[in-house]
């Protein structure tokens, strides 16, 4: 089993929700990302969402991406973010780490590693769950079989359009949480509507038995504080790396920190 499962559980009994701030590895310095993941859970963070850069990001807004180009360019793959979780786990050995990404750089991983290898390396690190965006459900129930022996969740993107059918399938293989994406589009495209989320997401639990957590959209302690009424969890990425974006190098962790204690008040006072 993972960290996931235990961390929503304990969660749960406190009547609190969990917070998953959503940070691309290596970005904006690639030394930087153990630190500033530690240093978002000492803030209140949860989960770790950590971006694993891509050329070719179909799901991600113009920040992300250009935060994924920028770590491409530093060097970073996805070996350099297996070691950046064993460097964080040498701190934290209880926060769950989600490594979030494209399928390319799996399958590249292990065509140089060998079948099976990233499975093995990930949960050697100390990675807990996965979220592959281009992995439909109905075609990678192997591949989280193959995690499940690992201890690791492979979970899974929600969406407005989701039919009933297509959240069957992925609660046939999900497990950790769901992540719903509150708006149609890529990442930090547009405005959210906290009463379709509302609305959308009894649907979602009728069908899927792992927590639901919500992200796309959510910028604010408002907006978040009305997101965790509902939700399991809420994911914030775009408006962080925003923040974190130009500043020096000492600075980076203080500038997450005070949004994510910022975000966590607002979730416990919800």
């Amino acid at each position: 089993m993972s960290r996931i499962e235990p961390t929503f559980e304990r969660l749960k009994q406190q009547g609190r929700k969990a917070l998953i701030p959503y940070v691309t590895a290596g970005f904006p310095y690639a030394d930087v990302t153990p630190s500033l993941m530690q240093t978002m859970c000492d803030a209140g963070a949860d989960v770790i969402e950590l971006g694993v850069p891509f050329s070719d990001p179909m799901a991600d807004g113009p920040v992300i991406q250009k935060a994924g180009e920028r770590a491409l360019a530093l060097g970073i793959g996805l070996a350099q973010v297996l070691q950046m979780v064993r460097d964080f786990r040498r701190e934290n050995a209880d926060t769950p780490v989600v490594l979030m990404g494209y399928a390319n750089p799996v399958e590249r991983y292990e065509l140089r590693h060998g079948p099976g290898s990233f499975a093995r390396d990930a949960a050697e690190a100390g990675v807990d769950g996965l979220l592959i965006v281009d992995y439909p459900p109905e075609e990678c129930e192997a591949f989280a079989a193959q995690l499940r022996e690992h201890g690791l969740d492979l979970i899974f993107l929600l969406a407005p359009t989701s039919t009933d059918e297509r959240m069957r399938q992925v609660a046939r293989v999900a497990s950790g949480y769901v992540y719903y994406v509150s708006l149609k589009g890529v990442t930090g495209a547009g405005h959210l509507d906290t009463d379709a989320v509302e609305q959308m997401l009894p649907r979602i639990r009728a069908q899927v038995s792992v927590p639901v957590g919500v992200g796309f959209g959510i910028r604010d302690a408002q907006t978040a504080r009305a997101v965790g009424r509902v939700a399991d969890a809420v994911v914030i990425g775009t408006k962080l790396i925003q923040l974190i974006d130009g500043q020096p190098r000492d600075q980076v962790g203080p500038a997450a920190a005070r949004f994510i204690a910022e975000i966590r008040q607002a979730l416990d006072h919800s």
